[in-house]
């Protein structure tokens, strides 16, 4: 048995120096709990390497991780993504990447909590609102300034209005106008602001002990409903909920 352990360990430490690798993201893990950080100078912009690597773990997590924290170094939390394509026909290529990315995030059968502990702009935003929970400090703001670019921000347009509504999708896109921690919690965007990182880390502490005290069987299959049921009339949500909950009422009889 301590000889397994030290295995588990060695390719624990192995997965986590591979991952550790991709420059501006570090890979850290306690127990069924990652905590991934975004590192880099300059706002946390993601690269694309970033990118790649976040997305792939979702997809593919080590055995036993059930809940996965995304947080960050310095005074922001993730101003936006960087910019690399030089031609036209590497824009595709990138789209496809960034893409791979939000669609992880929706697929991954991982609960996942961003700590935001400053502002957030552009993919940044995207990231915040793609997790299943979020916490940020009251000073935090967010905002898509693509539009001040004249760029309209179409990859977070493709699901932003479901989080928080068509009318707040449309104002912030379309004016570049930022919104404080209060403002992110009333539209959706985020589940509570408190006043300092101290605070930030208790709350965080928090709701990931809460969440690890139930099934990530559980928690993938919500994910998965949720997932589905935007994607389906109502009545094929009843049809689906109804095929799952009789599977599941089978499931626990059996345990």
């Amino acid at each position: 048995m301590n000889q397994l352990m030290k295995l588990d360990e060695e390719n624990m430490t192995h997965l986590t120096d591979t991952l550790a690798r991709v420059e501006g993201l570090t890979y850290e893990r306690t127990g069924s709990l990652m905590t991934i950080r975004l590192d880099k100078p300059d706002g946390n912009l993601m690269t694309l390497n970033m990118c790649d690597s976040l997305a792939g773990f979702l997809r593919t997590p080590p055995d036993g991780i059930h809940v996965v924290v995304l947080e960050a170094t310095g005074d922001s939390f993730c101003l936006g993504r960087e910019r690399t394509a030089a031609t036209p026909d590497d824009l595709p290529r990138e789209v496809r990447r960034l893409i791979d990315l939000n669609e992880a995030f929706a697929e991954t059968s991982l609960v996942t909590v961003t700590r935001v502990q400053g502002n957030a702009a552009g993919f940044g935003v995207g990231l915040v609102a793609l997790a299943d929970v979020a916490v940020a400090v009251e000073t935090a703001t967010f905002g898509f300034p693509e539009v001040k670019m004249d760029l309209a921000p179409t990859l977070v347009l493709a699901w932003l209005a479901r989080t928080i509504g068509r009318r707040q999708a449309f104002w912030m896109t379309a004016t570049g106008s930022t919104v404080s921690g209060e403002e992110a919690v009333r539209i959706g965007l985020v589940n509570e602001v408190v006043r300092t990182e101290v605070d930030l880390d208790a709350a965080i502490s928090r709701r990931v002990t809460v969440l690890q005290e139930h099934s990530p069987r559980v928690h993938s299959e919500i994910r998965s409903m949720l997932r589905s049921a935007t994607m389906l009339s109502e009545e094929q949500a009843y049809e689906l909920a109804a095929d799952r909950l009789v599977l599941g009422s089978m499931r626990r009889r059996k345990m």
